[in-house]
């Protein structure tokens, strides 16, 4: 009869709990197993050979939970359902992290579980070292919003990485050539280009999402057919919205509608963009097109 084998995954807090029939004790560590740990260097797991006749089942230890340990299960359970933001702090009272939520309950929920094989190592440290979080409540997604970012500003916890170095005021600027509409930012408003700004923050994503609403309205096509990377990133380099064989007319009013968007009239541009795309019918194209037009709202 062949040896039954035994498998612990990756990370070292996680081993292959075996019960034997002879003394009914639980095999946990390798110490415990003395000699029979079979090690694949090549690959994340261990071997552990064991003898047929004593193993009745395999069970595996539930996955840690380091904040549940500290803080209670009813801390998760009582925590508000409404938007705010929570601070990690360590036995020290210093803070390590700062996230908002438009749930806190909800958002709170994903820490209870520091599962090895799914979070990175460095959101493990943390989960490790948080001793207390503290929440505050605000009134909405946005205002929550707001209070991140001013919190990351002050603070700039060691675990946060995103919004904690102000980012210098910038322009997203336009203008219509022979080649097509090109965008490109700026640290001061440039002569010749129609702009908005300056942008403390957000002048990044708000270029992308203009440069993607624009491609919309001038081609009436769909976001995968757009250049590759479009989706996911814009360069930052100057873009521009090719005109193929589009009259500079349409050009003419793609810039002309972005203007008045930046200027208040983002219903306007809103309803002229979905007739433009009113055949489209992939729901990835439509969602797509509606969260470019939510950022623009923002502005």
């Amino acid at each position: 009869m062949k040896p039954a084998y035994a498998f612990k995954v990756s990370p070292v807090s996680h081993y292959t709990q075996v019960k034997s029939d002879e003394t009914g004790e639980c095999v946990k560590t390798k110490k415990q197993i003395k000699g029979k740990v079979e090690s694949n260097r090549s690959g994340f797991f261990e071997k552990v050979v064991l003898n047929p006749k004593s193993v009745t089942q395999l069970l595996l230890f539930p996955d840690p939970r380091p904040l549940v340990e500290r803080l209670g299960l009813d801390f998760f359970r009582r925590a508000p359902q409404c938007a705010g933001v929570y601070l990690m702090r360590d036995s020290a009272d210093v803070v390590l992290y700062v996230g908002k939520a438009k749930n806190l309950r909800k958002r709170l929920s994903s820490y209870r579980v520091a599962n090895p094989d799914r979070l990175r190592k460095r959101h493990l440290r943390l989960l490790r070292a948080v001793a207390r979080i503290q929440l505050e409540e605000c009134v909405n997604e946005q205002t929550a919003l707001e209070r991140e970012a001013e919190l990351l500003l002050a603070l700039r916890p060691r675990f946060n990485r995103a919004g904690t170095w102000l980012a210098p005021p910038q322009f997203v600027a336009w203008k219509v050539t022979e080649a097509g509409l090109e965008f490109a930012l700026f640290p001061e408003s440039p002569k010749g280009w129609q702009a908005h700004g300056p942008l403390k923050s957000g002048a990044v994503l708000l270029r992308a999402s203009m440069v993607r609403l624009a491609w919309c309205g001038v081609h009436r096509v769909g976001y995968s057919q757009m250049p590759k990377g479009w989706w996911h990133r814009i360069p930052g380099a100057p873009v521009t919205v090719h005109r193929r064989e589009t009259g500079l007319e349409v050009l003419e009013e793609t810039s002309a509608r972005l203007v008045a968007a930046c200027h208040g009239q983002v219903e306007e541009f809103r309803t002229w963009i979905r007739e433009r795309t009113i055949h489209f019918n992939q729901p990835f194209d439509i969602a797509a097109r509606d969260l470019d037009l939510e950022r623009l709202e923002r502005v």
